[in-house]
């Protein structure tokens, strides 16, 4: 088992992951882009949880995907995401953090603020223009969840541990 801390995301629909991937690429600094487009829902679990957390997430995805869709622009200060509202997914992760309470760091045992971040470490007049931008040709829009998936954090990039479709979905 590694000593390397554990992510846990969404996994997009191939059509959702490569729109949001897309502006990703065009408007994340290169430099800085070490892993694609993703929605976070932990940050930092235990390692130690690895066993018990693929046997949640396999329990968790053999239900239907939870609706989501992409709800507006956020500013990230130096940056900018997509905020993403579902109730379904929202629920899933608080059982997930019920499950692993007392185990959770700091950054995964507060609120959560679904968003897939486009765009981060540029200057706050860069990251206003995109935003100005995108929410001038922003509407709301479905949101595909085909899955989870975890990962080992290995410093900047990550590596794969498994990905859990969810009954129907693709990943």
């Amino acid at each position: 088992m590694s000593a390397a801390p554990i992510i846990v995301t969404a996994l997009f629909g191939a059509a959702d992951f490569a729109k949001l991937d897309g502006l990703r690429r065009q408007h994340y600094p290169p430099e800085r882009n070490q892993v694609p487009a993703h929605l976070t829902l932990f940050a930092h679990l235990p390692p130690s949880l690895e066993q018990e957390l693929g046997r949640r997430l396999a329990a968790v995805t053999t239900a239907a995907p939870p609706r989501a869709r992409l709800a507006g622009v956020i500013d990230l200060g130096s940056g900018t995401a997509l905020r993403v509202e579902s109730e379904g997914l929202e629920a899933l992760r608080d059982d997930l953090a019920d499950a692993f309470h007392g185990l959770l760091a700091m950054q995964d045992s507060g609120p959560w603020h679904p968003h897939v971040t486009i765009q981060n470490k540029v200057e706050p007049r860069e990251a206003r223009t995109l935003q100005v931008r995108l929410r001038a040709g922003f509407a709301p829009e479905p949101l595909t969840i085909a899955g989870l998936a975890s990962w080992r954090y290995l410093g900047g990039p990550w590596q794969a541990i498994r990905r859990y479709p969810f009954r129907g979905g693709r990943v």
